[in-house]
């Protein structure tokens, strides 16, 4: 059996940008992950939760639909995730004010404390984590703004 090596058209692996990607994405995440862990959140859980809390303040009611397009996260994973923030007493389900068969999504108190207490250190994080970018990060987030709308 012959090796004939990778067909990339890459010469060398740190030119994708896909892989490159993939790695920062990475690092952030466990950069995340270790600033969450004394919240006792995941970075879902936090992004939903911080989510929710920032959509509750204009009074209307929040959907768990709308939850999820604030958060660009999967439907079904959404709705795993706020099961478990309900268990943790950080989210509410309520009836919904004009739809019987709807339910409408409510951070509890200590959830909205929570998300405001964990979103300094997820930004600090962030500040860190992107730092060496130094005046380029403002674009950097014009450029991943561009890929998201793809």
């Amino acid at each position: 059996m012959s090796n004939e090596g990778l067909h990339t058209e890459f010469e060398q692996a740190d030119e994708s940008p896909g892989l490159l990607l993939w790695q920062v994405t990475n690092r952030w995440q466990a950069a995340q992950r270790a600033a969450l862990a004394p919240f006792d959140l995941t970075h879902v859980q936090f992004v939903l939760l911080a989510s929710l809390t920032y959509l509750a303040v204009a009074g209307d009611p929040v959907m768990q639909r709308d939850l999820a397009a604030q958060a660009a996260t999967d439907p079904m994973m959404t709705s795993q995730v706020v099961r478990a923030l309900e268990q943790k007493g950080l989210v509410e389900r309520r009836d919904h004010p004009s739809d019987r068969r709807a339910k409408s999504l409510v951070p509890t108190e200590a959830g909205a404390a929570l998300a405001n207490r964990a979103v300094v250190v997820v930004e600090e994080c962030d500040r860190e984590f992107f730092g060496p970018l130094g005046l380029r990060a403002e674009q950097f987030a014009t450029d991943l703004r561009s890929l998201r709308r793809l």
